[in-house]
């Protein structure tokens, strides 16, 4: 699978639908090197001096609007809605979003992957994660499965969610794992195929396309003999079965003209 080089003709992003927050701060503190300590004290004192800045302009904002349960005092013990909550920790993952871009030029651990169809692979906990809600929605009394259960299931099983990414030129394919609790502005792994977006990621191993099926994943977990995390992940099972490469995502987004 090729990667769009870095340089500084990159499209512009404009719109963000997926950010692993965690994943990010651990770039850079790793990229930080020995600077961690200075690193982390730079970022703690932009965090307050933002807070209390949002902190101010929230409460001058929306203090008078009695449904907010606001108040006119100011400061960090202010307390705030949930509109207040919200758009603070919206500014405050921007801080981390923002150091991220900026040091994404310096180092070449993050893959840019462009020009991908993004689709769940049948018979996937993706594929079963990305459908349960409309099985629910289309749900019949005599249902063998208790389908509001299935998907509380599939909620509680994994943190992370595989899909296949094909270059829609050449027809090169590569695995995407996406942390279901890192997209932003309500969207979710159903959206992904209906977008053009770039994505970040880290190469972590490789799995074959039938690998990622649910019951070869289920007997990977329950598995008669003992496997390492590295046996699951390069799935030394699958035999002569062409191995993907695996992606964690870090940011996926929509880029300026494309």
């Amino acid at each position: 699978m090729s990667a769009a080089k870095k340089d500084e003709t990159r499209p512009r992003l404009t719109k963000i639908v997926y950010f692993d927050e965690e994943s990010a701060s651990d770039f850079l503190d790793i990229s930080a090197g020995g600077k961690e300590v200075a690193t982390s004290e730079q970022v703690k004192e932009r965090t307050r001096g933002a807070q209390a800045a949002v902190e101010t302009k929230l409460n001058a904002k929306f203090s008078w609007l009695p449904f907010l349960g606001g108040s006119a005092e100011v400061g960090g013990g202010a307390n705030f809605s949930a509109t207040g909550r919200s758009i603070l920790s919206k500014t405050l993952s921007n801080t981390i979003l923002t150091d991220y871009l900026l040091k994404l030029d310096d180092d070449d651990s993050i893959t840019e992957l462009r020009d991908l169809q993004v689709t769940a692979a049948n018979d996937s906990m993706a594929f079963m994660k990305m459908y349960a809600p409309y099985m629910i929605a289309l749900k019949t009394d005599d249902a063998v499965v208790d389908l509001s259960r299935l998907d509380e299931a599939l909620a509680g099983a994994k943190g992370y969610y595989e899909l296949l990414g094909e270059n829609k030129d050449d027809g090169g394919k590569c695995v995407l794992r996406f942390n279901i609790r890192a997209f932003r502005n309500n969207y979710g792994l159903t959206d992904l195929s209906r977008m053009n977006l770039v994505f970040h990621g880290v190469r972590v191993g490789t799995a074959s396309e039938g690998g990622l099926d649910m019951q070869a994943e289920m007997a990977q977990v329950s598995g008669l003999e003992a496997l390492t995390a590295k046996d699951i992940l390069d799935d030394t099972a699958a035999g002569e079965e062409l191995l993907l490469d695996v992606f964690d995502v870090v940011l996926a987004g929509v880029e300026h003209g494309r």
